[in-house]
């Protein structure tokens, strides 16, 4: 179970997999689809595309908020 920021890099984010701790319209697993680079490219990742794997959608959010364990777990769980 994550808990800090600093064990997780952003740009190893991709294609990884998470399961949402309370899942809403059967939308459990999510699986990161794109890093969001930042205008200019110096700048450090703040966001991500989150797509649920049983309905498709997307949701675009700050990466840190995966940090959060009482709304994500790494992995599927």
């Amino acid at each position: 179970m994550l808990t800090s920021t600093s064990r997780i890099n952003p740009r190893k984010l991709l294609l990884s997999k998470w399961t949402a701790a309370s899942p809403r319209n059967k939308e459990k697993h999510f699986i990161v689809t794109q890093l969001i680079e930042p205008e200019p490219p110096e700048i450090k990742i703040e966001l991500i595309e989150l797509e649920a794997v049983y309905s498709r959608r997307s949701v675009i959010l700050p990466w840190r908020e995966l940090t959060d364990a009482s709304q994500w777990l790494q992995g599927w769980k």
